[in-house]
């Protein structure tokens, strides 16, 4: 059992998706309860708890970074190391600096009791079992003391296996929470002051409990008080329900004006070999249909650069399409071999100058594509979700995914205000405070 003279203090640190941000969020709430006192990243701590992804390459690289700078800056902390990397290379973390517990998907949630009960201060503990594929509960509340907009945990795992990706082997078979749960924490999350809930998961299209749907998730949350915006984080391209577009286009619905949809190539032949389950134009048939139906909708996406065989005609094709799809942003990753993915029998993937390049590119058309849709939202009025000041100004997100800022001396966090956009600058759109 951890004893110390005093209360151990402990500290977060979160890498990756959405759906860490809220694990995150939870076991803080969790080592709350269980006597210890969560402290920020700024200062040393006990014990660092940092919650692991290994979606690419560089999600590894972050982890043994983060760790080395920690053991460098406070040589008695006590590491744990969790989640989807220690999941699956939880031999070559238990060997890090100062990592005394190095713990999987399957058991996370459990991590304060682990450290509680943990009697041996001479050993590190690796407790990665096999994760289960029954419907779960989450043991506590996400109630987030970093995050106005809080993300509401509804699935995990996937069984789509794309060729590309280990998440089904770091994160397990798809699995969905247990409808009547997710119900209780948003309950939970709005009384704490949440407005909005983000839906997050790793394949969240796929959500069934009990004959309960994604869509009557959405239906289900619009009817809590305190609730004002329901988000979904990211959804696969199949996925996607009838009547989502529907609900968007209903003004009085609380579902924001929002998909972000990974596309991962716009080519069909990489696409194939990717193992992803439609074609590029069935991709574009639903979002032109999206842009068509749904008023200013904001849509995103996902491009990964360099999986093997891509050629410059295939990079070429991508960056022609995605220039002229109404796709407003993009995420570019790196291809990374994956040690269990299937694509690693394809080769190493392209030389790493080649997709340093065409990452850049698409990254500017990005913000190109960013800036365009910003400059096409002047002069409207929109409702502004504001999070925090900064420079003297309050900046906030639109329910499509604007960020703005307005100048104002109230207190406006965690308030929902009109604001008429006017200008774009460094980023986001500036606007004029309504009514006050």
């Amino acid at each position: 059992m951890i004893t110390k003279p005093h209360t151990p203090t402990v500290t977060f640190f979160t890498l990756g998706c959405r759906l860490n941000q809220s694990e995150t969020a939870v076991l803080q709430n969790r080592f709350d309860a269980e006597g210890f006192k969560v402290v920020g990243t700024d200062g040393p701590s006990d014990i660092a708890v940092i919650n692991t992804c290994t979606v690419t390459e560089n999600g590894d690289a972050d982890t043994r970074r983060l760790v080395n700078r920690l053991a460098r800056r406070n040589p008695g902390v006590m590491i744990a190391l969790v989640g989807c990397q220690a999941q699956v290379q939880r031999e070559k973390l238990a060997g890090l600096s100062n990592v005394r517990w190095v713990v999987g998907n399957a058991r996370k949630m459990d991590l304060s009791e682990i450290i509680s009960l943990d009697d041996n201060p001479l050993s590190t503990q690796v407790i990665t079992p096999a994760i289960d594929k029954k419907s779960f509960v989450q043991p506590a509340s996400a109630a987030d003391r970093l995050h106005t907009r809080v993300n509401l945990k509804i699935q995990d795992g996937c069984d789509f296996f794309c060729s590309f990706c280990e998440i089904p082997y770091a994160r397990g078979r798809a699995r969905s929470r247990v409808f009547s749960d997710i119900l209780r924490e948003a309950r939970e999350l709005a009384a704490s002051g949440h407005r909005e809930a983000v839906i997050t998961g790793i394949n969240v299209g796929t959500y069934a409990d009990d004959g309960k749907s994604l869509t009557d998730v959405i239906d289900a949350l619009e009817s809590i008080d305190g609730l004002d915006r329901v988000r979904i984080s990211s959804i696969e391209p199949t996925t996607i329900p009838g009547g989502i577009l529907e609900r968007m286009r209903d003004t009085q619905s609380k579902l924001c004006r929002y998909l972000h949809i990974p596309l991962q190539s716009g080519s069909d032949p990489v696409l194939r070999a990717m193992k992803r389950l439609y074609t590029r134009d069935e991709f574009d048939q639903f979002i032109r249909r999206a842009a068509r139906e749904v008023t200013d909708i904001c849509i995103g996406t996902d491009v990964i650069v360099g999986f093997p065989g891509e050629t410059e005609g295939d990079f070429d094709a991508a960056v022609d399409y995605l220039r002229a799809a109404p796709v407003h942003y993009f995420h570019v990753f790196s291809y990374s071999v994956r040690n269990r993915a299937q694509s690693r029998k394809l080769g190493e993937g392209l030389p790493a100058d080649v997709i340093q390049q065409r990452s850049r590119i698409l990254r500017s058309v990005s913000q190109e594509k960013r800036t365009a849709f910003y400059h096409g939202q002047l002069g409207k009025i929109e409702p502004v979700l504001f999070e925090k000041r900064k420079h003297g100004r309050w900046t906030g997100v639109t329910g499509n995914y604007l960020r703005v800022s307005v100048n104002s001396g109230k207190d406006l966090h965690n308030t929902i205000r009109p604001v008429k956009l006017l200008r774009v600058a460094d980023g986001v759109i500036e606007g004029e405070l309504l009514n006050g």
